[in-house]
């Protein structure tokens, strides 16, 4: 079976490393907080302004004032800090977070990045996505592989709206992880009871040995 949202979630959470800071995005990518394995120090970083991101609060220990980039309740922890935009995107573009793991509408095989916009969609604005994917060290793409029609969103090149070119570098789907080569994806990981035939067929992209 293709994993789950948080079977994926737990499948990104290995990418992590200790002592790394890392910035997750909205969507599936939060609930990466939720699986950082036990002993291990990973920092999490919101760009609207905290550092050290705990576990979502159980039902009834939410606080209002306290929320993501994507406006859900988080929890702090004992070493959480707090700081205005300027200098959460100062940390950003300066490269000081070693991995995002973001969401992603399409990727290409070449790293091309497109996850903040679908044309004639009403959205607030681009986020905080385009200086992620510029000044982070390693990006991690979190997401579905076919989009609710069936269609493959790791392609040869994306159609919608660029968030970043040629950044990406792991692509974690449903169906397995792929790497971004020379040439193409190569397939790191298929996901339980996934063929290496089912992950081809369903990828536009081409994949490389």
């Amino acid at each position: 079976m293709p994993w789950d949202r948080n079977q994926l979630a737990a499948r990104a959470a290995k990418e992590l490393q200790d002592g790394m800071y890392v910035n997750l995005g909205i969507g599936i990518p939060t609930l990466v907080a939720n699986y950082i394995p036990e002993g291990m120090t990973v920092t999490l970083q919101s760009e609207n302004g905290m550092l050290g991101i705990g576990p979502f609060p159980l039902a009834g220990e939410e606080d209002a004032d306290l929320i993501n980039a994507g406006k859900q309740t988080i929890s702090e922890l004992p070493h959480s800090a707090y700081f205005d935009s300027a200098q959460s995107f100062a940390m950003i573009r300066g490269g000081k977070i070693a991995m995002a793991i973001l969401g992603a509408m399409e990727v290409s095989e070449n790293g091309d990045l497109a996850n903040w916009m679908i044309p004639g969609k009403l959205v607030k604005g681009m986020g905080g996505a385009m200086d992620l994917v510029a000044g982070v060290k390693r990006v991690v793409v979190v997401m579905d592989h076919a989009n609710k029609h069936g269609e493959s969103k790791v392609l040869h090149q994306c159609t919608l709206p660029l968030t970043g070119k040629a950044c990406v570098h792991r692509i974690i789907t449903n169906l397995g992880v792929l790497d971004v080569v020379p040439g193409g994806l190569k397939i790191v990981e298929l996901a339980d009871g996934v063929t290496e035939a089912e992950l081809r067929a369903a990828t536009e992209a081409t994949l490389v040995n």
